[in-house]
């Protein structure tokens, strides 16, 4: 396989804590518009494990 094929590659991973003075306006952006996205995503998980959790205490308190 050669590196000259059209495939996507997957974005590498934000780094958290890296230095922000060499990225542009649009790197930037795009880096909160990634990091709301995980946020929201891991607030909907908190969310449903909170939900689990209280399902299960409701049917064990029976």
């Amino acid at each position: 396989m050669n590196g000259d094929d059209d495939t996507p590659r997957p974005a590498p991973p934000l780094e958290i804590g890296k230095p922000l003075d060499l990225l542009s306006v649009a790197e930037l952006e795009a880096r909160i518009k990634a990091l709301r996205h995980e946020i929201a995503r891991l607030e909907a998980a908190v969310a449903a494990k909170r939900a689990a959790n209280a399902a299960a205490e409701a049917f064990f308190r029976k």
